[in-house]
């Protein structure tokens, strides 16, 4: 049997809350600091590069709305992945659809669509990557994983 999810087991099991944006101590929690800081150095089964910035998200604008933005990212992901993936760039625009913001996920869209007629696949996903690897790289975010 595999461990649990530490701060599922602390956050339920022994605070009785959903999770840590509900905890009194969550900013300066050791466990959650430490995973924080894991999380800027290596990546996992998810991107941590914006983890840190969920839970005053949620605590500022609750829990719908944090629902609701992550099923625009998801749209936004099932766009890429049809009109932008080539067969290898899965991986890729999944940790895009995570690490960047709607907005600047939306306007890299918006112009890789105006990419000139003609291109194929690999063409087209080309483009898009050249524009989420200039955001990447002017907010100094990663999109390749970090093991």
């Amino acid at each position: 049997m595999g461990a649990g999810c530490p701060f599922i087991t602390c956050a339920v099991k022994k605070k009785g809350i959903e999770f840590c944006w509900q905890c009194i101590e969550n900013e300066t929690c050791e466990k959650w600091r430490n995973h924080r800081a894991f999380g800027k150095e290596h990546d996992t089964f998810k991107c941590y590069q914006k983890l840190g910035d969920d839970i005053p998200f949620i605590q500022r604008n609750g829990i719908s709305a944090f629902e609701e933005a992550q099923k625009i990212r998801e749209q936004l992901l099932k766009e890429m992945l049809q009109d932008f993936n080539e067969g290898r760039s899965k991986r890729y625009y999944c940790i895009a659809a995570t690490v960047l913001e709607i907005e600047e996920l939306e306007v890299a869209l918006m112009q890789a669509k105006r990419s000139p007629a003609g291109l194929d696949i690999k063409g087209k996903s080309r483009v898009l990557h050249s524009i989420l690897d200039e955001i990447a790289e002017r907010n100094q975010y990663f999109l390749k994983l970090r093991k």
